[in-house]
């Protein structure tokens, strides 16, 4: 039986990387809502409760019945979890003089206590909330403050339980990751089981039972994530395999055929189909990004629907859903934070049934699988690409020109990326998340050139460093490399005049302009 960590959202930003941090620690984890704790948990070998954005005195605040597992399971409430517990079992949280957030000092630590094994005397973490603890439960005790919070950890005597006021998971939190290494594996005992190879043998065992001798059918983006799960796919069921690539229009300068080459060398049965001249009518006009996504969404199904109604013998339809598509889609507050181009399917009709091998992953461990399944690292070191592609990085209308001065942006920067190599030795391509150009189509600025006057269009360009995309940070590029992308751009791209850069975060920016 799998071991697993169940860590129950209670809505906070940053759930995702508790997610994260357990996965690192060879641990198989799930993310769950804060009232979907399972029936069966024989499994479960630790609960971790989550921040919030809410107050636990707000009359809508998330509540879950804790006696499910505590006392049964070692728990660790982070945040709200840890302010949660205290306020159901008789301690008191209340408002705080001032909010707590940044960076805090970890000291009075119990260095007996399991939790902060090999903790020094003082510690920094990373604070984040309005309210505060100020009486824990009478079978507490205190294990560590900071100089304005009395209870920023706390532990009882009588039930395997800990709670901390600060987030272990972010990277500020120096000492988070062995925080949270003392938990899950001294106190959980994690048996460390899950890994990359591990995963392979096990999906690859699992596909070949649940596919049968069925054939199915994939659609391919040309990301790192749709060509892992074909190539796991591939070595599930060979031959049964049928992928599918549609072209939009709106890809990389060259994409279509520089992808379908890779995937030849893959061995992969792949069916091109250029179907540009339908997007770009469907889109002319249009300029809201939400309705940009939802036209090539309704476009994309449409297309793959008519080429895989010529497979007629296929009984599933696989996707590359990664775990991050399906938690950001819908979080439980019922808010949309955007929409997903492969999380969906095809009509009922068809009568296919859904394969997504890779649900249970975040980007890292895709990209560690691929590596395990013997990919091309130009596969599997290639940076996240929207779904929609270029049409969210155009604001306002997309034409065929503004797609064409873009992908000759975009192909100067990209490609100067992979061949700009860092003081270190490593290129700069490798260094950075994602990186794209993104063209202001609604904007025009003055430039002169010769001795002319131009009114063109300005181009900025994005790069973010992040581990998950969930939070990321602007790149901090050589000044060389974007004194050379921004006069190559000028120089050589028909209707750009002007090269800007985006140094904003996310939050509160996301990565992609629309």
């Amino acid at each position: 039986m799998q071991q697993k960590i169940i860590i129950l959202d209670f809505g906070s930003q940053t759930t995702q990387l508790i997610g994260r941090r357990v996965r690192e620690l060879d641990t198989f984890c799930e993310i769950l809502p804060y009232n979907k704790y399972p029936e069966e948990d024989d499994d479960v070998i630790g609960v971790i409760l989550s921040g919030s954005p809410f107050s636990v005195h707000d009359p809508n605040a998330f509540q879950v019945q804790l006696d499910r597992f505590v006392g049964r399971k070692p728990v660790l409430g982070i945040c709200y979890g840890a302010q949660y517990i205290a306020h159901s079992n008789g301690g008191r949280v209340e408002r705080a003089d001032s909010r707590e957030y940044g960076r805090a000092i970890l000291t009075s630590i119990d260095h007996s206590n399991p939790l902060f094994e090999g903790f020094g005397k003082e510690s920094q973490v990373w604070m984040s909330h309005g309210d505060t603890i100020t009486a824990i439960p009478q079978d507490c005790r205190v294990i560590a403050s900071t100089a304005n919070v009395r209870y920023a950890a706390y532990a009882s005597e009588s039930v395997p339980l800990w709670a901390v006021q600060f987030h272990p998971e972010v990277y500020h939190t120096s000492q988070g990751k062995q925080m949270l290494k003392n938990f899950v594996v001294d106190i959980c005992h994690s048996r460390q089981e899950w890994s990359p190879a591990s995963f392979v043998r096990q999906t690859v065992a699992e596909l070949r039972e649940q596919l049968g001798n069925d054939r199915v059918i994939l659609g391919l983006s040309g990301g790192v994530d749709s060509s892992v799960c074909a190539t796991l796919l591939h070595q599930a069921i060979g031959e049964r395999l049928t992928c599918i690539f549609v072209d939009h229009g709106m890809l990389r300068k060259n994409e279509f055929q520089n992808v379908l080459d890779a995937y030849q060398g893959l061995g992969l049965h792949v069916i091109g189909v250029d179907a540009s001249e339908k997007f770009f009518a469907d889109l002319a006009g249009v300029t809201d990004p939400e309705q940009k996504r939802k036209i090539i969404g309704r476009d994309f199904v449409e297309v793959f629907n008519a080429e895989a109604r010529k497979i007629t013998d296929a009984r599933w339809l696989a996707q590359g859903t990664i775990y991050p598509d399906r938690i950001e889609s819908l979080s439980i507050t019922g808010m949309t934070i955007k929409s997903h181009h492969n999380v969906g399917g095809l009509p009922k009709e068809m009568h296919l049934r859904l394969c997504e091998p890779l649900q249970w992953l975040f980007k890292d461990e895709v990209r560690r699988v691929g590596r395990e399944l013997g990919m091309p690292e130009r596969l599997i070191k290639r940076h996240p690409f929207p779904g929609p592609g270029l049409a969210v990085r155009i604001l306002g209308d997309i034409t065929r020109e503004r797609v064409r001065i873009l992908q000759e942006a975009d192909d100067i920067y990209i490609n100067a990326m992979l061949n700009y190599r860092c003081e270190d030795g490593e290129l700069l391509y490798d260094k950075v998340w994602q990186a794209g150009a993104v063209l202001l189509s609604t904007v025009r600025s003055v430039g002169v050139m010769g001795d002319e006057r131009t009114y063109e269009h300005p181009v900025a360009l994005r790069a973010v460093t992040s581990t998950d995309a969930m939070t990321a940070d602007w790149a901090h590029l050589p000044y060389d490399f974007m004194a050379q992308v921004s006069n190559e751009i000028i120089n050589r791209v028909r209707g750009v005049n002007r090269v800007c850069y985006d140094i904003s975060s996310k939050p509160p920016a996301t990565i992609e302009w629309e």
